[in-house]
């Protein structure tokens, strides 16, 4: 069989920036809570020209440029960005493909919230082995869930570091580097409705009064009762996944030599880490970055490229968790 491999990155960050004392005030909360529990000492926010699959399109530009792939050469491009974007009911893939030109490629989209990227990549992979005609595929798209949060709701807390950006990665059949090896995921719908927009579906259609209300933003309506429920369940799924994608690939957490790790709270970072038995700086904390929900994976591993952090054999991890709850982890066999 055909190995899969990564043939590169591309990621794009909007230039503006809301600052650890800036998210203090809108918060109301002391700065070191947001630089040392939140872990926030700066995140990216989107411009006024930086949308959601524009920002994917973007990322796809650089990795195109990076690799050297020419348009024309993808045969099946994913869209991995939000679902929150320029238009609602709009499949944002197919305006990626069009954009960047890959003009001979077939495109659509796929959400699993901040897990995402996590589970395209599987997705891509075992489209690859099915379908000998797909030998190259663009996986690409943009996060700006940062509109959804309402600094004032101290029930959304653990959201206050969501920012902006695109990412996106190519993977090529035959490829000799980067082996993406397995992946496992975990999700559980008894969380489903933990976490919500309330108005903009069909239950809640949005009105003057649902805006006025602020019900187009995120809300938790039972965080005591989803807390309670999810912390250490959310702990050991990240665990589980990790070992489980492990032994699919013939690998143990021993062998971890780089951890590429959604942002999430300073403490749950370590805890995590610590749990695998790795050695905090074989991860990087986006401490510069927040949370650019399913581009968290991509952006770390482009980090731990430019700081040296990888070197031919390396075994990465990749993990996530999404609101929903779900939770993944990826396995690559880095370099030659």
């Amino acid at each position: 069989m055909d190995t899969i491999g990564i043939v590169g990155t591309g990621v794009y960050l909007p230039e503006k920036r809301m600052t650890s004392n800036e998210l203090a005030q809108l918060a109301g909360i002391p700065v070191d809570v947001v630089e040392q529990k939140l872990g926030i000492k700066e995140k990216p926010i989107p411009g006024k020209d930086d949308h959601t699959a524009y920002m994917g399109v973007r990322a796809a530009r650089k990795v195109l440029e990076k690799t050297g792939i020419q348009p024309e050469e993808i045969d099946l491009v994913i869209y991995i960005g939000e679902e929150h974007k320029e238009y609602p009911v709009w499949t944002a893939g197919i305006k990626l493909q069009h954009d960047i030109g890959a003009v001979n490629a077939w495109a659509f989209d796929t959400a699993l919230r901040c897990g995402t990227t996590i589970m395209a990549l599987k997705l891509a992979k075992d489209l690859m082995i099915a379908d000998e005609e797909i030998k190259t595929v663009l996986l690409a798209g943009g996060y700006r869930n940062s509109d959804l949060i309402n600094y004032e709701n101290a029930n959304t807390r653990f959201m206050f570091n969501l920012g902006a950006g695109g990412a996106a990665i190519i993977l090529q059949k035959g490829h000799p580097e980067n082996q993406l090896l397995q992946t496992h995921m975990i999700t559980d719908g008894s969380f489903s409705e933990d976490v919500i927009v309330p108005s903009g579906g069909t239950k809640k259609p949005i009105t003057a009064e649902t805006l006025a209300a602020g019900l187009h933003q995120f809300d938790v309506p039972d965080p005591k009762g989803m807390k309670s429920r999810l912390d250490q369940k959310s702990m050991d799924n990240f665990i589980a996944c990790v070992e489980k994608a492990l032994e699919k690939s013939g690998y143990t957490k021993e062998d971890i030599t780089y951890v590429a790790m959604l942002h999430m709270k300073r403490s749950a970072h370590t805890y995590v880490l610590d749990k695998l038995g790795v050695d905090h700086d074989k991860s990087i904390y986006l401490e510069n970055y927040g949370h650019i929900g399913q581009m968290d994976q991509v952006i770390s591993l482009e980090l731990a490229e430019q700081q040296g952090k990888l070197k031919d054999g390396d075994i990465v991890v990749l993990v996530s968790a999404g609101i929903g709850y779900a939770w993944g982890a990826n396995v690559i066999k880095w370099g030659k």
